[in-house]
């Protein structure tokens, strides 16, 4: 089965506000590579996008955007977890613990202080040399335990990422009761977190795997219900490598069970299973983007072993290496650390190196021609005869790298 074709329009890049300092109003600038894949008919391959997140790209619905860390006041690294070396902590087996003891036995302040309520029956703890992640993870999931009647129904569902009201309804309540946001709508919603560039592809599973198992690479919504509520969505990307994490959202009734943290370890527990059900090359979580300056984020640091891309080499480096050269500064290169930057985020000057003539010979681009599309080398068109065009384009396949710019297929408006 030949694989889907990757066609994006480059947008050059564009400076924005930094979401992560400073009040709003008060926020630094911020600037990115972009390339869309919004516009009818393009689409992105899941084997490309793996390879762009490899190199520090990340998608927001159909916009992919690489930020330039160099000139940004708050870097970003992409970061991935080992999710197959991973070994879950005393505290992250205690939170996993008590919301299986909450679903299948009772109120939270029975769960509290299980020794001072004789009444309820306390569920099993397995010994930490016998703990199983995967049995855990699952242990109170309809299907999963053998409870005859238990305090509350709780399911896990992957599905294809579309829209409902429903799912609408708990973001809106999410952004307004988590970060204070009251302009919401729906179709922004459906921007954000239910479009996407990716096509579907079958996994190449050996046999069938678990029914509660992605069956396609793609993008996919993971709903958490309790008693036949939405409480709470992770967004995910399924990829040839890892688990990609988009969003995740939830119902702050529920704040108090760090759902938030579960769900990073129900991610890690997908790759594991995929794994074992004949997905040899998953392997990690990737969990967005680690930002050193902001403190909200720095928790993606807590699972181990984790990694940050290098921003010049795109090589991965153990984050514990990582971390003295993010507390000196601003921005760090892991690669050649006398790089490194102390100082504030300066303009950006724009200096960047010529592309290779090798590396523009293999760019290709689809054009219109009598009603039928037509994709033909760059040095083929006139694009680069326009200056604005030319520096979008280079913008782009800077970002990409050499390699990928010989399978992303550039359009333009016709």
């Amino acid at each position: 089965m030949p694989e889907p074709l990757s066609m994006g329009y480059p947008m050059g890049r564009s400076a924005s506000t930094c979401g992560y300092c400073g009040p709003q109003g008060e926020r630094s600038p911020a600037r990115s590579n972009y390339i869309s894949a919004s516009l009818d008919s393009l689409q992105l391959s899941c084997k490309v996008y793996q390879q762009m997140i490899d190199r520090g790209w990340r998608r927001s619905g159909t916009w992919c955007y690489k930020p330039e860390l160099r000139y940004s006041c708050c870097p970003q690294y992409t970061i991935r977890l080992h999710a197959t070396e991973f070994k879950p902590s005393k505290s992250q087996r205690k939170l996993i613990n008590r919301w299986n003891r909450y679903v299948l036995q009772g109120k939270p302040e029975e769960v509290m202080d299980m020794s001072t309520n004789p009444g309820v029956k306390a569920v099993p703890r397995a010994k930490t040399s016998s703990f199983s992640l995967t049995s855990a993870i699952h242990a109170s999931e309809v299907g999963f335990h053998s409870e005859d009647s238990p305090a509350h129904c709780f399911e896990v569902i992957i599905e294809p990422s579309s829209y409902s009201s429903e799912k609408y309804a708990l973001y809106e309540r999410y952004q307004e009761q988590v970060h204070h946001d009251t302009h919401n709508s729906s179709s922004g919603f459906k921007r954000f977190l239910v479009h996407s560039p990716l096509t579907r592809e079958p996994i190449p599973y050996p046999s069938s795997p678990p029914s509660h198992l992605p069956t396609d690479y793609g993008s996919y919504h993971q709903l958490y219900k309790l008693d036949g509520e939405l409480i709470a969505m992770a967004v995910l990307d399924v990829l040839p490598f890892c688990v990609s994490s988009v969003y995740f959202m939830y119902d702050s009734r529920w704040e108090g069970f760090s759902l938030g943290k579960l769900s990073a370890i129900r991610e890690i527990t997908l790759v594991q299973e995929m794994r074992e059900a004949g997905a040899p090359e998953m392997e990690f979580l990737y969990m967005g983007f680690y930002i050193h300056s902001c403190q909200k984020m720095r928790y993606k640091g807590q699972y181990s072993p984790s990694y940050l891309v290098d921003p010049v080499t795109c090589h991965w480096y153990p984050y514990k290496d990582c971390a003295s050269l993010l507390d000196k500064y601003r921005y760090a290169c892991f690669s050649d650390p006398s790089s490194s930057i102390l100082g504030p985020a300066e303009p950006d000057d724009e200096s960047y190196p010529p592309i290779g003539e090798e590396t523009m010979e293999n760019v290709r681009v689809r054009l219109t021609d009598c009603g039928k599309s037509i994709v033909i080398p760059i040095f083929m068109t006139n694009v680069m005869n326009f200056n604005e065009l030319r520096r979008e384009v280079e913008d782009c396949v800077r970002g990409l790298g050499a390699q990928l710019s010989k399978e992303v297929i550039l359009t333009f408006d016709e």
